[in-house]
């Protein structure tokens, strides 16, 4: 889909002119060593792989595993809180990895303290907890809590901390911290030492900007104040972000407070990271609960305890994580010896930052507009002030923003891992996108929350993508993300109208094949699909026996024939009034993921159609395997035979295997597993099925089926969330029933074709298109995409009726991917004789794209 001449505006920024023309020597790499040789020996599981999510959670190399599982193996480490020799020897090599981290932030014990928590986030929570807030009372006015704007989530939260204290809480805009004017030290009140709070990031987790680390000497001196009052000034540096890919020098920017979480600087080991506290300020700290390990001294029955001298001791409660803080020392040794420091670190990810920013920031649409709208307060002139982070949209040609989940799906299929959403920070994320408090509410109210994946509400963004580099980071690694946003958005966008297609052409079904379908009628409504699409799916439990993709009876009650393949004759019509509208092909998928299975005739369950996602494959822990994980499943066909109640599956260069169709009741063990954030029972298909699929994936594998007596719920969604019954799933993602119009697969085919620069017959075989759906039903003789605007649909006997809730994607330039613009197959529900049921678009395009 990529491939040819690129138009204007799309050229690859050349890294060598890129380099040539800086102002400033730009650095690449770690000296004589070659980066690919270090990626393929630390770094060989990123192989086919494109990570730029190293903000989120960098990766550990492969030798510092290997280093501190051979520590682990060779030593005996115990309890620390005891005297025996393996306690001994913990308790030492602890303290030892203190002074390092210190060391490693260029400073000592003598000026501070280092508290391990479980993240930044509990050490943030430390600080909220233990500050020695002072309440507003008759004579004093009370502390204040100031944080900037542009902060994590987890700092933002400690104003719950203070607010049970009644403590003032005050957000300050970066702006306004950058144009507040300095003052005189000698101004403020030195008596005054009614204690204040300033917490600001060192790197905005946001945009990758910058904060000067001046502010925390300008602060504390009260040169720089967040809020005009009378008082005395500690800062708290969140220095998370910053510290993965920079050196800090606390010797010289002496914060009060440093959360950090070593998962971000090593990859390993997650869930540990520490607070460092400048002695000057821990002496001010309270604490009020006492876990083991904190007490010199005290007494069950009485009210008598005695904290420990040392604040680590003080503040550590419990048994720390002690095996996870003997991984660090690993994790400094890879570091240093990999890259050289800090510093190296800082200059390569700055160098590849640098030159992502300028050429995603030089492509044009042939029209002249711009192809990304990036979020930064810096023009990235320079490490100081940039991280190695870029925030952004993808727009159309038209200036609209295209939705960051349909970004992140189709990198997903280009194997480029990035992140979306507003990243834990709410109010960089207003302040860049321009969303407002009530736009924030309004959107809740319209079913978005953190994280998901709604990204548009009424053509306005919810959020953005983000990519950021770490230090094993190439350059293919940035020239391949740009690629990606080439072929996708400037590879065919002139937005020509494409031929079409009329009786008798290629592509409009035969009239034998449309008499031998079985007819299908609409309901129509007028909304558009540009304006609402519904998104959920309900269903009643009277529900016929069958459904016919091969007669114009009424539905049989068994099954007649199958067949493996989509058929190649019965393609799509573009333009409609050729005929009836009828099924041509009538589709289920036995294991999710895996190939279809087509019928021409098959009965239905109280699910959707009987065995349909019944099954599907998990990995060793338990987890669900999809084809973004494992392209192969797609290999893996099986076969349903009802009579014989079993499933035969095949695969190349495997001897078919059979499974029964329902569980040993006595024998099946009950676990759960998780389809879409849904918890369900599932029971394992044995050992012997088992086997089978490790041996052809070569890795351990397991296939399960859903418990027959567990009821899977779909949500409900939009704005009619309290009408009718709630359909019950199998294993499918959101709906019982998924249906494709093979007119408007056809204009897609078309447009593909079309946009091939080379000129290929065929580039897009119709049957190889229909088949990257994974629909369950095949629709024919209608409009292209005039599926969208359907309020119902009669299939026989069988009734469905679409609920409609707010669409929340836009669509990427049709020609670019098929399933763009409404092109997606419908989710679909059967309505019963009291029932209400709905159909619905799985996206604006189909996500999971087979290879």
């Amino acid at each position: 889909m990529a491939g040819g001449a690129a138009p204007r505006g799309a050229e690859l920024l050349a890294f060598a002119r890129f380099r040539e023309s800086s102002k400033q020597p730009l650095a690449y790499g770690y000296g004589p060593g070659s980066l690919r040789e270090l990626r393929q020996r630390e770094f060989s599981r990123l192989a086919g792989t494109v990570y730029l999510d190293h903000a989120g959670a960098t990766l550990f190399p492969q030798s510092q595993l290997t280093s501190f599982t051979n520590d682990l193996m060779e030593n005996v480490y115990g309890n620390p809180h005891s005297q025996s020799i393996s306690s001994g020897l913990t308790h030492e090599t602890v303290e030892h990895i203190r002074y390092r981290i210190l060391a490693h932030f260029h400073t000592s014990l003598e000026d501070y303290s280092v508290i391990f928590t479980a993240g930044s986030t509990a050490a943030l929570k430390l600080v909220a907890e233990a500050f020695p807030w002072v309440s507003p009372g008759p004579e004093s006015s009370g502390s204040r809590f100031c944080y900037l704007t542009d902060s994590h989530t987890s700092v933002v939260g400690m104003r719950k901390v203070t607010m049970a204290m009644n403590v003032t809480s005050v957000p300050v805009r970066p702006e306004d911290m950058w144009s507040a004017e300095t003052q005189d030290a000698a101004a403020r009140d030195p008596d005054c030492q009614l204690p204040h709070l300033f917490c600001y990031p060192a790197q905005s987790n946001f945009s990758g900007t910058r904060y000067p680390l001046s502010w925390i000497r300008e602060v504390k001196a009260g040169r720089r104040c967040p809020v005009s009052v009378p008082g005395k000034w500690f800062v708290l540096l969140d220095a998370a972000s910053y510290v993965s890919t920079s050196p800090l020098d606390l010797s010289v920017h002496q914060a009060d407070f440093v959360p950090l979480s070593f998962y971000k600087i090593f990859g390993f080991p997650t869930g540990l990271g520490a607070l460092l506290v400048n002695n000057r300020v821990a002496p001010l700290l309270k604490k009020t609960y006492f876990g083991g390990g904190t007490a010199a001294a005290y007494l069950a029955g009485e009210d008598f305890y005695i904290p420990r001298r040392s604040v680590a001791e003080r503040f550590e409660d419990g048994t720390i994580s002690f095996l996870d803080v003997i991984a660090l020392k690993h994790g400094f040794d890879a570091l240093e010896r990999l890259t050289g420091g800090m510093e190296n670190i800082k200059q390569h990810t700055f160098t590849l930052a640098q030159y992502t920013y300028t050429a995603l920031s030089a492509l044009r649409y042939p029209s002249g507009a711009p192809v990304v709208r990036i979020y930064s307060d810096s023009e990235f002139s320079s490490p100081e002030v940039q991280g190695p982070v870029i925030n952004f949209n993808v727009l159309d040609p038209s200036g609209n923003i295209i939705g960051y989940s349909q970004v992140d799906k189709m990198a997903s299929l280009y194997n480029i891992h990035l992140r979306t959403g507003c990243f834990c920070n709410m109010g960089a994320c207003q302040r860049h996108l321009g969303i407002s408090d009530e736009m924030v509410k309004k959107h809740l109210q319209a079913g978005h929350v953190c994280g998901d994946n709604v990204d548009l509400i009424e053509g306005q963004p919810t959020g953005s993508v983000r990519i950021s580099f770490g230090y094993m980071s190439t350059l293919e690694d940035a020239q391949a993300f740009l690629r990606f946003i080439i072929a996708m958005q400037l590879h065919r966008s002139d937005g020509q109208p494409l031929p079409q297609t009329t009786a008798g052409e290629a592509g409009a079904p035969s009239e034998s094949e449309a008499q031998d379908a079985v007819p299908a009628t609409t309901d129509r409504c007028s909304s558009s699909p540009q304006e609402e699409a519904p998104t959920a799916s309900r269903v009643c439990n009277d529900l016929p026996s069958t459904v016919d993709a091969g007669g114009s009876h009424s539905p049989p009650l068994m099954a007649t024939g199958t067949q493996q393949t989509p058929s190649e004759k019965a393609v799509g019509v573009l333009d409609g009034g050729l005929g009836p509208h009828v099924i041509t092909n009538l589709y289920l998928y036995p294991i999710k993921s895996c190939a279809a299975f087509e019928v021409t005739k098959w009965p239905l369950g109280k699910q959707g159609l009987l065995y349909d996602r019944s099954w599907m494959v998990v990995n060793h822990n338990g987890v669900c395997l999809s084809q973004k994980q494992e392209a192969r499943l797609c290999l893996i066909k099986p076969f349903i035979d009802l009579q014989q109640k079993i499933m035969v599956i095949k695969a190349k260069g495997m001897e078919p295997i059979e499974v029964p169709l329902e569980e040993d009741g006595e024998q099946a063990q009950i676990c759960q597993s998780k389809v879409c954030a849904d918890r369900v029972n599932t029971y394992n298909c044995g050992q012997k099925i088992s086997s089978w699929l490790s041996r052809f994936f070569g890795r351990p594998c397991q296939l399960i089926k859903q418990s027959s007596d567990f009821q899977r719920s779909a949500k409900r969604r939009g704005k009619d969330q309290s009408v009718g019954p709630t359909a019950t799933l199998s294993l499918v993602n959101e709906a019982q029933y998924l249906l494709i119009n093979r007119s408007s697969v056809l204009e897609l085919q078309q447009q593909l074709n079309a946009s091939d620069e080379h000129g290929k017959e065929e580039l897009f075989p119709m049957k190889d298109l229909i088949s990257r759906f994974r629909a369950n039903i095949i629709t024919s003789g209608t409009r292209a995409f005039e599926e969208e605007k359907w309020d119902g649909i009669s299939i026989g006997s069988l009734h469905f009726q679409n609920a409609v809730s707010v669409r929340t994607s836009s669509c990427w330039n049709p020609v670019d991917f098929p399933g763009a613009c409404g092109g997606g197959p419908r989710r679909l529900a059967v309505l019963g004789a009291h029932g209400h049921s709905t159909f619905f678009p799985r996206s604006a395009f189909w996500p999971h794209w087979p290879l």
